[in-house]
């Protein structure tokens, strides 16, 4: 081989070969790398093939990743950053698989693996089952999402078992107090107890299964976390209950009088569960933003084939087919322009308002919209090669690569939940082995009083509590935030990274400056302007008849109007032969400038887009156009700084455009003429730097540094596509809502740990007590009173520190 034409006569005949998916040419090497569809392919089908195309093969050498299948599964069940290692290890365990990768966002598992598919899938389902997980069947072989219905069968089931919970959980909380309510009396104390236990039993083993099942996992990997906590805790109280109702004289020879937890056992389950719930809801919204990408794809394209033109759908154009685009339809693929000319909507991509004109040679993007003339376009990139294709893939990556940040609570858990273990083990060997007069029934009571009194029941509450609060205090101010997770993470942010157009500024051009020639008169102008645009369809013609209304001038009739695309309009004034373009077509025209290069330098040095109006062959004004900043994007920026965060812009846009915006807002940091797929590393540098990101933004180009970002924070007033990939929507057009969301994560985050106190302070302090260390010196064991006391105390404190929450926000 010798030259590219060899390269892809080489590629092209290999990939001919039936069982050939890919093959890949080095010219430099000399290495012809074949990728097998099946794995007993003969390689002497391939090497025949070479010789055949007038080449000389040399014996094959086997590569890694040659001749592999790779399957994708959808996983469910996991839930955290310790899941997605087990899931790997588990998988990559299986002979003939030599990879496995898991997404979390997604729930997917890829596979790389040497067995044929019909052999491996099997072996993948019998390992998730096995280790505790749930496989929801190979992606794309069938149209519906295994991973959407999982996750709406889980919040059907969510739904229903927290309604079943509460409803139990209030029941039996009425019955545990009979001093509260006093129509509980009337019940006999044996049936009251057993009616409490009955009702508890399907709160406890149903309602918060997933509990019991979350302690079992954790505890085959030799750890413990939330799970394992409200399990215990729960359990304990259950079991402790349940004596007390079967063996009340147990009790009564350890000198204690008996009491029931029923209550606590299954309040600390459903008000958890509640908290699972809201987790459940906001993450089911995280592949939405993929979906949403995926439907700005064109579904069909024109192509003409044979000399005709056919409409076929999207997946089967290829390469170099020629493609036809009437005004107004999706471009269906990337290309570039063979004849006929336009303007292009690629707001898309690139965020910017004011759409591109495009001639013979320009490129073109799939799912960027045909704003006004027909042209037909070579396909260069189709697929998986697409701009689109690129946003979409960058999307799912960031996503993947979000590893969520464990909750204090289980961080935590890790530690107490092991040294409550330890106290209780200790206290019953002192109580069986070492005091005088061992019971063992006093022994095992207390025991089991050290795992009841550190059962966490305000810890149902400390999270939730505030989470609930804060994100309805957010609500009101119309910011809505995705969940508990993103208010933890929004409190450590340390840059602020803001989109250019449509964020910062209103997304729609506007007459800015207006300029004329000589002693010519401004109004003259614009009015010379608004005649010729009156009849334009060009999307900036909206924009100068909008500065003529607010002007008070009618817009007068121009005879013999003709579109010059790419360049402007032209026709007749009152029998004077008048122009409105750029400077090309001034240029091309021969009109003398009358001396406005020096206003049209300046203005384009301001980032603004000049458009030139002539009358009888000379240069009468110029207009400046912008896409002007929000009103609320200076104060916005003032407070972000003040708070002590550095404030960034990152745009598509020129250098100087840009430039020139954030002077204006006070913006210290520009990054200019980035594209969509380079807006995520971008974020992603910044990360590499320390710092905490928070990327604001509206645009689908925006979307995979949304994603990227730590905290995605999308305007309501957006696309669809940023507000599901972000991880708080502004519902209001507001930037003002910006600092106002970091300041509602602050003091959440400090309610919640001053939560977090309060609910192990009371119970840490009880486990001394109910380990009976107090004992010898005032004979003092696990009093219930003091037990019920600590615990409401707890709940109280939590609850009531939580509404606190809702004064200090309203500030």
């Amino acid at each position: 081989m010798s030259c590219a034409a060899c390269v892809r006569r080489v590629e092209l005949g290999l990939t001919d070969l039936p069982g050939i998916n890919e093959a890949s040419v080095n010219l430099l090497a000399e290495k012809v790398s074949v990728e097998f569809d099946d794995a007993q392919l003969n390689l002497e089908s391939v090497m025949k093939r070479v010789e055949e195309l007038g080449y000389e093969p040399i014996a094959p050498q086997a590569e890694t990743g040659k001749g592999t299948h790779t399957t994708i599964i959808s996983v469910g069940g996991m839930s955290c950053a310790a899941c997605v290692r087990r899931v790997e290890k588990a998988l990559s365990a299986i002979p003939g698989v030599e990879d496995a990768s898991v997404n979390l966002a997604l729930s997917r598992a890829s596979v790389i693996h040497t067995l044929d598919a019909a052999e491996i899938v099997p072996e993948l389902e019998k390992v998730l089952d096995e280790t505790g997980y749930e496989y929801l069947g190979v992606v794309d072989r069938s149209d519906v999402d295994p991973i959407e219905e999982a996750t709406k069968r889980e919040l059907r089931e969510l739904k229903i078992k927290l309604t079943v919970g509460a409803v139990l959980s209030i029941i039996v909380f009425i019955g545990s107090m009979p001093g509260l309510f006093p129509f509980v009396k009337a019940i006999p104390d044996t049936a009251r107890l057993v009616l409490l236990l009955l009702l508890t039993t399907p709160v406890l083993f149903w309602v918060g299964n997933r509990f019991f099942i979350g302690a079992y996992k954790a505890a085959r990997q030799w750890t413990s976390d939330m799970n394992t906590l409200v399990a215990v805790g729960a359990c304990s109280a259950y079991i402790y209950s349940c004596f007390v109702v079967i063996l009340p004289k147990f009790f009564e020879s350890a000198g204690v009088a008996p009491h029931v937890y029923f209550d606590g056992a299954a309040m600390i389950v459903t008000l958890i569960l509640l908290g699972r719930f809201l987790e459940a809801r906001a993450k089911g919204r995280t592949s939405m933003a993929v979906k949403r990408l995926m439907g700005l794809r064109a579904k069909t394209a024109r192509v003409v084939r044979d000399g005709k033109e056919v409409d076929v759908p999207v997946e089967m154009v290829k390469k170099d087919d020629l493609i036809v685009v009437r005004p107004g339809e999706k471009i269906p693929t990337d290309g570039m322009i063979e004849s006929g000319t336009s303007a292009v909507d690629e707001s898309m991509l690139t965020g910017e308002s004011i759409p591109v004109d495009k001639e013979t040679g320009s490129e073109v993007y799939g799912g960027t919209i045909n704003k006004s003339g027909s042209f037909r376009f070579r396909a260069t990139k189709v697929g998986s090669e697409t701009a689109l294709a690129q946003i979409i893939r960058l999307v799912e990556e960031a996503q993947g690569s979000k590893a969520p940040i464990q909750r204090i609570a289980d961080k935590v858990a890790s530690v107490f939940v092991p040294v409550v273990f330890s106290i209780a083990v200790v206290t019953f060997l002192i109580w069986n082995f070492v005091v005088p007069e061992p019971l063992f029934s006093r022994a095992l009571l207390n025991f089991v009083s050290v795992l009841i009194i550190a059962c966490p029941c305000a810890m149902g509450l400390a999270t939730p509590t505030a989470v609930m609060v804060g994100t309805g205090a957010g609500a009101e101010k119309g910011i809505l935030i995705k969940g508990g997770e993103i208010l933890e993470k929004t409190y450590k942010i340390t840059t602020v990274v803001f989109d250019k157009t449509g964020t910062l500024t209103k997304g729609e051009p506007e007459v800015t400056d207006l300029v004329a020639a000589n002693s010519g008169s401004e109004n003259e102008v614009l009015t010379i302007a608004a005649a010729l645009e009156s009849v334009s369809e060009h999307p900036l013609a909206r924009a100068i008849l909008n500065r003529a209304q607010q002007e008070q001038i009618t817009p007068g009739s121009a005879d013999g109007f003709e579109a010059l695309s790419g360049m402007g309009v032209k026709g007749s004034i009152a029998g004077r032969s008048c122009l409105l373009g750029n400077e090309r077509l001034m240029k091309q025209q021969g009109i003398l400038m009358n001396g406005l290069e020096s206003d049209s330098e300046r203005l384009r040095n301001d980032g603004k887009t000049c458009i030139f109006v002539a009358q009888d062959g000379r240069a009468v004004g110029v207009l400046g156009l912008s896409d002007p900043p929000k009103e609320s994007a200076g104060s916005a920026i003032r407070a972000l700084k003040n708070m002590g965060l550095k404030v960034a812009m990152i745009t598509g846009d020129n250098v100087k455009a840009a430039e020139s915006v954030a002077r204006t807002m006070g913006i210290d940091s520009v990054l200019a003429e980035v594209l969509p797929a380079d807006k995520a590393q971008e974020i992603r540098k910044l990360q590499e730097k320390g710092e905490v990101v928070a990327m604001v933004g509206d645009g689908i180009n925006d979307a995979p540094a949304l994603t990227a970002a730590d905290i995605g924070i999308a305007l309501g007033a957006g696309t669809d596509v940023a507000i599901e990939a972000g991880d708080i929507t502004l519902i209001k057009n507001d930037l003002n809502l910006v600092p106002e969301a970091i300041n509602l994560s602050f003091r959440t985050m400090r309610i919640i740990k001053q939560n977090l106190f309060w609910a192990f302070f009371y119970n840490s302090l009880g486990i001394p007590v109910a380990a009976g260390v107090l004992f010898p010196f005032f004979g003092i064991l696990l009093n219930p009173v003091f037990a019920a006391a600590a615990m409401a105390m707890s709940s109280v404190s939590v609850v009531s520190n939580s509404l606190r929450l809702k004064s200090l926000l309203a500030r």
